[in-house]
This record gives structure tokens, C-alpha cells and sequence, in this order.
């Protein structure tokens, strides 16, 4: 790869901001950042969770700050973006990774199933998207919004509605949003990962039945999270300069099966 090439997947200068980071994809798409030059900004409910990412990430060369933030709460968004300006400066890369799950069939779902589920994986990513994007312009900083939906969002999947839903709702969120942005130097994009054992799928994944559902699919495994690194890094860098309102799926053609 030429010095060129190399350059606009650079991210030295900028201060990112990964949701949910204490694990799984959270905490690589941190290290991938943090490798390509960013100063990381790693945010959980709690910061004692975020404490070997941070160490991880110094002990290899980076520079990472863990911060509490509990993306359901708009007082908490906001202390952690006040904390992160303070010392940091502007944040213009997010990664809004932050969810849960809550598989139920549709007709046992309940009102609380709902907001536990739609408030983290949907409402959440327009808070914190809507504070990091006002920074931003109130700053003059160009940035990138990489909202972090499923292939659940793009296919029905069953015993998975709510889930299902709010991740459509990121994507046409993220659309939305990006319509509006590009005049300030922000693109918005949607990662949609096919599967990946992460602490919320580990089990069933584990399970003759988990077992069976991947012998079914496409790609017959899991995605290796290395195979996430570079489709983030596109949309999070220069790299993607021309790239916004896309909803990119890494599912190793999954969505492709025949019907």
C-alpha cells in the first residue's frame, strides 16, 4: 500500500468516541482506531469496565481515555462530551456501537421489552449523534458518524422485532441525518454486521441449535472481528470521503442466500 493510500486511512489529530467499548465489537473497533492514530475515547455506563481497554491501547502505542456515559440518560451524554471537550477537544469521530438484545417472540413482547430495547439500540444513537454533530458544527470540525445497525435492520429475522426494528430505525436515521449534515463536513453511515460472537449472541452460538443455524448460512462461521476492521476504518476515514447515507452490510454474502 502506497504512502497515499496509507494517508486517508490516517486519523492522527482526531478524537473518536466508541459507545458500548467495554467489550466485544466496542472494544476492537477502539484498538482500531487508536491504531490508526485517533485519540480514543471509550465510553461505557461503567468506567471500571473500560480500564484494561485503556491500558491495552497505552501498552501499544495509543492514547485512550475512558469515560462514563450512559447513553440512555441525556445529562450523562452530556457531562462526558463537556469532560472529553474539556481536555481533548472536539470529538469527530463516533462510533455508536452501545446496544442490547432482548430476543422475545412479537406476541410475548411487552411495553418494557420495547423501551429496553429501542431506547439503547435506536434513541440513544440519535442523542449521542445529535450532541457529537451540534459540537461539530459549532466548532467548524468536519467529521464521520458511523452507527453501528445489523443486518437485522436490513431482513426480518424471527423472534427478533424489536431488535429488528430499532436497527432499521438506525439506518433510516442514519440516512436522514446524513441528508442534513453533509453541508458541515459530517457524513453519516451504517455498519451492519452480520453475525459476530459478541457477550449478547455467545451462548446460543455455542449451542447445537446456534451450531445447526451456522451450517445453513452463507458464510458457514462467524465473521472474525479482523474482518470488521477495515469496512470501519472506510467509513470512519478519509478513505470514505465520498461515502454517506450508505447502510454497508459485512455479513459474508448471508443476505444473499436464495429464498
Amino acid at each position: 500500500m502506497n504512502d497515499a493510500m496509507l494517508k486517508t486511512l490516517d486519523l492522527s489529530g482526531q478524537v473518536a468516541l466508541v459507545t458500548g467499548a467495554s467489550s466485544g465489537l466496542g472494544a476492537h473497533f477502539a484498538k482500531v482506531l487508536s491504531q490508526a492514530g485517533a485519540t480514543v475515547v471509550a465510553a461505557a455506563r461503567r468506567i471500571d469496565r473500560l480500564e484494561s481497554l485503556v491500558a491495552n491501547i497505552a501498552a501499544t502505542g495509543g492514547k485512550a481515555i475512558a469515560v462514563e456515559m450512559d447513553v440512555n440518560n441525556s445529562d450523562s451524554v452530556v457531562a462526558a462530551f463537556d469532560t472529553v471537550q474539556a481536555s481533548e477537544g472536539v470529538i469527530s469521530i463516533v462510533v455508536n456501537n452501545a446496544g442490547v438484545a432482548d430476543p422475545s417472540r412479537f406476541i410475548d413482547s411487552t411495553e418494557e421489552n420495547w423501551d429496553f430495547t429501542v431506547d439503547t439500540n435506536l434513541k440513544a444513537v440519535w442523542r449521542v449523534s445529535r450532541e457529537a454533530s451540534a459540537r461539530m458544527i459549532q466548532a467548524g470540525v468536519a467529521g464521520s458518524i458511523v452507527n453501528i445497525s445489523s443486518i437485522l435492520g436490513l431482513h426480518p429475522s424471527a423472534n427478533n422485532t424489536l431488535y429488528a426494528t430499532a436497527k432499521a430505525g438506525v439506518i433510516q436515521l442514519t440516512k436522514n441525518s446524513a441528508q442534513e449534515l453533509w453541508r458541515h463536513n459530517i457524513r453519516v453511515n451504517a455498519l451492519c454486521p452480520g453475525y459476530f460472537e459478541t457477550e449478547i449472541n455467545a451462548d446460543f452460538f455455542k449451542s447445537e441449535k446456534g451450531v445447526q443455524y451456522l451450517k445453513k448460512i452463507p458464510p458457514r462461521r462467524l465473521g472474525q472481528m479482523d474482518e470488521l476492521t477495515m469496512p470501519l476504518l472506510m467509513l470512519a476515514s478519509n478513505a470514505g470521503s465520498f461515502i454517506s447515507g450508505i447502510a454497508l452490510p459485512v455479513d459474508g454474502g448471508h443476505l444473499v442466500q436464495s429464498l
